[in-house]
């Protein structure tokens, strides 16, 4: 392996004596040859050079990096948390890059929280992991070469994206490799659970960076081929079924709020007919037998599955396929309400006015006692009919409640699973259908210790998010082939 000082390194500044302590720890290092703190202001750090700028993650910062890198790597570093490289971490990753040629190298790393210190493993990149939040760990490394050819189309100004465009770039430049081994030590000043951090894209004050960040996520797709580009197919919704609509609920051990989200569908007032159907998924906690009182008086069809085997998604599938499902089937979690009693006939109206395969509307984010709670109503408006499915990809959710055309449902099936279940199928329609959105708030999403993302634990958190990762690759891929398709390409 070459041994000559070959890594110029990259830091966001992250305090006075947290810099110099990784600037020290760099020096030591045989391979390290320039050492950049990037930072908001002229300061006197000894062993590096200061960058200044008030946005290390714009454009204009990375191509400035671009412009002073003289190694054939760079260590990047942006999240502005210390971090200490562990033993022979830096060898490591060059030889890695070396013996693979990836566009870019990153690891796993020791996470200190507390005091305390835990291992904190990263997942694996794929061309689905366009979230602009994919945790890389402590440090990256590039090939200098991704730097000092970094450009981007008109976007040279944006602000908070460069760095996503940075590796975005890369990933269509080469393979981007992590190694499966704790590389570094960082600090972790975010202690937040889990179900706390989910919905902070969506926060108005990171209005402007989404914006960026969309508008790179879809430089992105066309440089793959995957942009999608509408008109997308309004549908024929004719047909005969016994109702118009039904209101799903897939249902395990929630005694403490099925009541609660059955009355919500019971007191809808309709222009129509619809049902409900929940699907109880062998409960233990007395939900079986509250819902069975349901049934007996007439006011919902009640399934117990004969399958031992069924996530949320295998639920959905048992009530899409029962006899009874109308022509629209509509999403209601076992933990949530309605807004009020005109949720369903909104929805419904929705389907005729815009002829559309799938509707998703907004809701506002409550405590268990329905109290509003931070970051109150989530409407997705950042949606528009030409480039909302592409941005899908990047995103982590579509919204809720979501509602399906039957038939299209039955075609594509839902993925027997408990999580991302919704999400796999949101993809998939955007791809071919308009997707209706509703902006005004119809159902109520209750947060509280029982949620199944309340806080979960760095395997099943990498579980979820390598899914998710998945579904998206699996789509960005279907994307490709119907556009080669449609121009008449060869696969």
């Amino acid at each position: 392996m070459n041994t000559e000082k070959n890594i110029d390194c990259f830091l966001v500044y992250c305090g006075e004596q947290s810099i110099a302590r990784i600037v020290a720890e760099l020096r030591k290092e045989n391979l390290v040859n320039q050492i950049f703190v990037m930072a908001p202001e002229k300061l006197k750090i000894e062993g590096c050079e200061v960058i200044v700028t008030q946005n290390p993650q714009s454009c204009q910062t990375i191509l400035e990096i671009g412009r002073l890198i003289k190694a054939d790597y760079a260590l990047i570093s942006m999240n502005g948390r210390c971090f200490t490289p562990g033993q022979f971490a830096l060898e490591r990753m060059v030889q890695v890059a070396e013996e693979t040629g990836a566009a870019m190298v990153y690891g796993d790393y020791y996470e200190i929280a507390s005091g305390e210190m835990r291992p904190h493993p990263v997942i694996d990149y794929q061309h689905g992991s366009l979230r602009d939040d994919f945790n890389f760990g402590a440090a990256q490394l590039f090939q200098s070469d991704i730097l000092k050819a970094f450009k981007y189309e008109n976007f040279e100004n944006l602000k908070y994206a460069g760095y996503y465009a940075l590796r975005l770039r890369a990933s269509r430049k080469g393979k981007m490799f992590r190694v499966p081994e704790f590389l570094f030590t960082m600090e972790e000043t975010d202690t937040r659970k889990s179900g706390e951090k989910l919905f902070d894209y969506v926060k108005a004050s990171a209005r402007e960076k989404q914006m960026e960040m969309e508008l790179v996520c879809t430089a992105h797709l066309r440089a793959a081929g995957a942009l999608m580009r509408g008109p997308f197919a309004r549908i024929d919704l004719s047909g005969q079924f016994e109702n118009e609509a039904s209101v799903i609920i897939p249902v395990r051990n929630r005694i403490k709020t099925i009541r609660d989200a059955v009355e919500s569908v019971l007191v809808q007032k309709t222009s129509f007919r619809f049902n409900l159907i929940v699907v109880d998924n062998h409960s233990t906690d007395g939900t079986t037998e509250l819902l069975r009182e349901y049934a007996t008086a007439g006011k919902l069809v009640h399934i117990v599955p004969e399958r031992l085997d069924l996530g949320i998604g295998g639920c959905w599938n048992e009530a899409i396929f029962h006899p009874s499902c109308g022509r629209f089937a509509v999403q209601l979690d076992s933990d949530d309400l309605y807004a009020d009693e005109n949720t369903l006939q909104k929805i419904v109206d929705k389907f005729y006015h815009e002829r559309c395969a799938m509707v998703i509307g907004s809701y506002r984010m409550t405590n268990f006692k329905l109290e509003e709670i931070p970051p109150g109503v989530i409407d997705h408006r950042e949606w528009t009919d030409d480039n909302g499915p592409n941005n899908a990809l990047r995103i982590n959710g579509l919204g809720a409640p979501r509602a399906f055309f039957t038939p299209i449902l039955r075609k594509i099936r839902v993925p027997n699973v408990s999580y991302g279940e919704d999400y796999a199928i949101g993809l998939a329609i955007s791809r071919d259908y308009h997707i209706g959105r509703i902006y005004e708030p119809i159902y109520l999403c209750r947060r509280w210790e029982d949620n199944s993302d309340a806080s979960l634990n760095i395997e099943k958190e990498n579980a979820h998010n390598l899914y998710k990762d998945r579904l998206r690759t699996f789509e960005f891929k279907a994307r490709i082939r119907k556009n080669e398709r449609e121009a008449g390409g060869e696969l």
